[in-house]
């Protein structure tokens, strides 16, 4: 038995975990004192962060 259909249950099953993550960060960063803003900005620091150290590791051609 399918909740939504064959192909949608594994998005579904994605999006309900992402979403389960970021209200845990959430609240785990508001316990610490800091903004939603303030850690969506950290999030996007680290996003750019991971991907620069990658493209850099990664060799030219």
């Amino acid at each position: 038995m399918y909740i939504v259909s064959k192909a949608l249950d594994p998005l579904f099953a994605i999006s309900i975990g992402l979403a389960a993550a970021a209200t845990r960060i959430n609240r785990e960063e508001k316990e610490k004192g800091r903004s939603t803003q303030e850690t969506i900005d950290v999030f996007k620091r680290r996003w750019a962060l991971a991907w620069q150290s990658e493209s850099a590791a990664a060799p030219k051609k």
